[in-house]
């Protein structure tokens, strides 16, 4: 009987007060005592608590994300590492994932949005390769709330210093406003990388006796039992989850990430793991579990910043900074020579055995003495019961009311929360460090230009949630398709995505149907689209006192330019140029931002995706971007044509004159509407005929929506609106707001 076993024998069993503030319930405590064959002592508790909760064990959701497409002849990485890869030609291959942040955001918003930034950015770096690219996509509550405020101007402030401090560009993303966010908000941030395909590092800790590594910043007590707070939804007393917060330190990881990299470049490292959520923990169990070793460690090597720190301390803190690895033997010296040349820790606190278990030992103790098997492969999985949503029906935009005047809705419109300028937010990003940004914050996609190439990536974060409240799965549809869209608009292929499934409490059954449906929606546009999922995460239990999160599964792609060249951009180019619009009309109002805002209202069902319909425009979109037929491209979105329109004036400085709306809907409809699978697109009147052609080929609708020229935005029978009036009110919301209140 090894001497936990004999400690536990004689120690009482943890008290059900105990186990329940680790998160545990008492079947799962049940399974716990099952699988190891005894009581565990606290640090063991403590361990599964970690190895077990929802963020970690994927318990509530791992059955339903089977379902997703996850291979393609791009990817050389799929979901199961640190960050998905795909091939992106040339022996380059790009690193992505995505990653939430959302209880430690709105418990201390700097810090909380902050490490964030730092994990997914290890993430990415875990595997080999320099970031180059940062997204977020965030969602607050409503203005008027409170608190709305103060978590804008934290998650703000966080987002920019660790990125601007590292040196990674922060180059686009999205910000919503809702009062379903105003107790739980949502924090996605997403990294985009690149490495030699040849030299991808992966977390598989192969091979017996080897040197387990411990490098970068020292272990302290914050972030203890983060993981585990990130699996529960919130209450009254959340403030006093504090303490659970990681604090990070961007000088400390900018060194992390030269010292690996540099360590790298020569042939020392087994594996690596970021020690992220449950610390030392997650990280060592899962080396150990994909490597189909055992692991022992002693924890009286680990370098600490607070004295008398527990074994339980030091296993679940969730300190920054950090990485474990696994090196081949012989290498220890050259390999500290790196880390202490760049001022960080270095230390060998175990190796790897033939066991199959983790042994963790601390000043002369056997702390834990776990099978791996019952950490990993024995975590609960269920199928919990869900409850199917019934989609609204659809609305007849017959019936919406109209407004006075088009140009007085649409400026309404772009002076609303929702649709006002987030120049604010991106100004306050560095995002031309490393001056690969080829195209800024602003339009459908960020586009970094692959360094030392004509070659660039284009890169989006997607989804509209108003949209999924109504119909999951029509909602995470659309999210995906809009994402391959906006990537599509910029002249890329979309290659792949990264989500981050951000849901309510999974063990309320019509949660859960809103998950089930989303992950359903999602799988069918990926596979039809050809844009599997590479990477991801899944936030649930975002609720507070049972009130839960609209559904929000969060989509970024990445896609390949092979030329910057033939970029597109949004921006209007040049007076006398044609306006034509790609893709069917059918004025769906449903869930729009028009009934939102100028009616207060959001019902009806969301507008269908048709996927077949999304592909052949699209493609027809991207030829015609690679052939030269067109000078900008913007998809079509949220409010609708005129609102696309109006920002491609504003971008391009160019005022355009509109026909008059075809009459076979009310003209609110066709302007406001937000049908699917459209785009603006800007082309010389001497490339009509090709591109008329080339639509008609294509079984693509095409119309005239007018020309560019001017200083303001025209509609028969309106009077015009002045780009310079649009401008003020569109950039002047968010500004404002942030100064005042």
């Amino acid at each position: 009987m090894n001497i936990v076993a004999k400690a536990a024998r004689a120690l009482k069993a943890p008290s059900r007060d105990i186990v329940a503030e680790h998160g545990l319930s008492p079947e799962e405590y049940r399974r716990l005592v099952d699988a190891i064959g005894r009581e565990p002592s606290l640090t063991e508790l403590g361990i599964f608590s970690v190895m077990w909760s929802e963020h970690c064990s994927y318990k509530s959701s791992r059955v339903w994300l089977k379902k997703l497409p996850t291979q393609g002849p791009q990817v050389i990485q799929g979901p199961g590492e640190n960050a998905g890869v795909v091939d992106i030609g040339d022996g380059h291959a790009a690193v992505f994932k995505m990653e939430s942040h959302n209880h430690p955001s709105y418990i201390e918003p700097y810090q909380g949005a902050a490490t964030g930034v730092g994990g997914i950015m290890r993430d990415v770096f875990t595997m080999g390769a320099r970031p180059i690219a940062n997204m977020n996509a965030l969602r607050f509550g409503a203005p008027d709330h409170p608190k709305t405020r103060h978590l804008v101007a934290g998650v703000v402030s966080g987002i920019g210093d660790y990125g601007n401090c590292m040196g990674v560009p922060t180059v686009g993303g999205e910000t919503n406003f809702d009062p379903r966010y105003n107790d739980n908000i949502l924090v996605n941030a997403m990294t985009v990388g690149l490495v030699d395909a040849k030299r991808i590092f992966r977390s598989a800790a192969k091979g017996v006796g080897l040197p387990v590594v411990y490098v970068g910043s020292k272990t302290g007590r914050d972030g203890i039992h983060g993981a585990t707070m990130a699996s529960a939804e919130f209450d009254e007393a959340s403030e006093e989850k504090r303490p659970t917060v990681q604090v990070g330190d961007p000088f400390t990881e900018k060194l992390l990430l030269e010292a690996c990299l540099e360590l790298m470049a020569t042939d020392t490292i087994v594996a690596i793991q970021d020690m992220g959520a449950a610390g030392l923990t997650s990280s060592s169990v899962e080396m150990a579990d994909k490597g189909g070793v055992g692991i022992e460690l002693e924890l009286a090597r680990v370098p600490t910043r607070e004295e008398g720190m527990t074994a339980y301390e030091m296993m679940l803190s969730e300190s920054q900074e950090r990485m474990l690895m696994v090196l081949k033997p012989g290498v220890e010296v050259q390999a500290e020579r790196v880390f202490k040349k760049w001022g960080l820790d270095f230390a060998v606190i175990g190796y790897t055995t033939d066991t199959g278990r983790l042994v963790v030992r601390h000043a002369g103790a056997v702390e834990a003495d776990i099978p791996l098997a019952a950490l990993a492969q024995a975590a609960p999985v269920y199928e919990r019961p869900w409850t199917p949503k019934t989609p609204p029906a659809a609305l007849d935009p017959h019936d919406v009311p109209a407004p006075n005047s088009l140009l007085d809705c649409l400026e309404i419109m772009l002076d609303s929360p929702h649709l006002a300028s987030r120049r604010w937010i991106w100004e306050q990003y560095d995002h031309m460090v490393m001056a690969d940004t080829v195209q800024r914050p602003g339009g459908d996609a960020a586009v970094v230009r692959v360094h030392g190439t004509q070659k660039g990536l284009a890169i989006s974060c997607d989804v509209t949630p108003r949209y999924c409240a109504a119909d999951p799965r029509e909602g995470a549809k659309q999210a995906v398709a809009e994402c391959w869209r906006n990537l599509t608009a910029a002249g890329a292929d979309p290659l792949a995505i990264t989500d981050c499934l951000n849901f309510g409490n999974p063990e309320r059954p019509e949660i859960m149907g809103e998950f089930v449906g989303a992950i359903e929606g999602m799988a069918e546009a990926c596979a039809a689209l050809s844009f599997p999922v590479v990477s991801g995460n899944v936030s649930l239990y975002n609720e507070t006192n049972g009130a839960a999160i609209p559904p929000t599964p969060a989509v970024g792609g990445v896609g390949l330019i092979p030329d910057i060249a033939q970029m597109a951009t949004i921006a209007l180019k040049r007076d006398g140029n044609l306006l034509l619009l790609l893709g069917a009309e059918h004025g769906q109002l449903g869930q729009s931002l028009y009934t939102q805002i100028m009616l207060e209202r959001s019902h009806g069902a969301p507008p269908p995706v048709d996927l077949d319909t999304e592909r052949r425009t699209g493609d027809l979109v991207r030829n015609l971007i690679r052939e030269g037929a067109v000078s900008a491209v913007h998809d079509v979105s949220d409010g609708g044509l005129l609102v696309a329109i109006a920002e491609m004036a504003l971008a391009g400085n160019q005022g355009v004159t509109l026909e008059t709306a075809p009459d076979h809907l009310p003209a609110h409809a066709l302007w406001f509407g937000e049908d699917q699978a459209r785009y603006v697109v800007e082309a010389a009147p001497d490339k009509a005929d090709a591109i008329h052609k080339a639509a008609a080929l294509a079984e693509v609708p095409i119309r005239l929506l007018g020309r560019v020229g001017g200083d303001a935005i025209a509609i028969t029978g309106e009077t015009p609106l002045p780009l310079k009036t649009l401008r003020a009110v569109h950039e002047d919301w968010l500004p404002r707001f942030m100064a005042h209140g």
